[in-house]
């Protein structure tokens, strides 16, 4: 018997952790956003599976390595864990198109706005028997990117304005997020819990 799930897909840097300006390669560089925890824990609570879909092209551009890009993770799970709001999956997308790589090119699909990432996450889900449902799924990011990977993949995009606060830039290319929020915890207390 199939279970139908709903998730909440969250881009990670600049919309769960404050974005650097440069690549987060170790955990003494990740700074949670103020109340990002707490919005991760309320949808929870609300019945969504978390799912972080993150680009770290770092990794082949010679800044991170996947070692480190996976412990940093490591550490936003236990951060989260602390308060309630772990994450049930994470993908990292190690390609970046003008730093070929034969270990990551053949990730050139997973890198947002592609949606090999999300398309992975659902399929696995679907293997352990849960169906997503997209029409009651979000994908919550920072960047037009992350709004267009939402639309791509079917599900609900939310912009938020911290990190790059692409509002401007979606609004210019008419890839329009379905909210606007300023920050994650108002994208989930003021939007995405009205709808569960």
């Amino acid at each position: 018997m199939m279970q139908t799930i709903k998730v909440l897909f969250l881009d990670r840097d600049g919309t769960i952790n404050k974005d650097t300006g440069s690549y987060i390669a170790t955990k003494e560089q990740l700074h949670l956003i103020d109340r990002a925890d707490e919005a991760i824990a309320l949808a929870r609570k609300a019945g969504f599976r978390i799912v972080i879909i993150t680009n770290q092209a770092g990794i082949a551009r010679g800044i991170a390595t996947v070692e480190q890009v996976e412990e940093v993770n490591r550490y936003l799970n236990e951060l989260l864990l602390a308060r309630n709001a772990g994450f049930d999956r994470c993908y990292y997308c190690p390609f970046h198109p003008e730093y070929p790589h034969p270990d990551y090119d053949r990730f050139i699909d997973f890198r947002k706005p592609a949606t090999g990432m999300v398309e992975q996450a659902i399929n696995e889900f679907f293997g352990e028997g849960l169906v997503v449902d997209r029409a009651a799924s979000f994908f919550v990011g920072d960047k037009m990117l992350d709004v267009e990977c939402g639309l791509r993949a079917g599900l609900r995009p939310v912009l938020v304005r911290t990190g790059h606060n692409e509002e401007d830039l979606c609004l210019l290319r008419n890839i329009v997020p379905e909210y606007v929020a300023d920050d994650l915890y108002k994208a989930v207390t003021e939007y995405i819990l009205a709808f569960s």
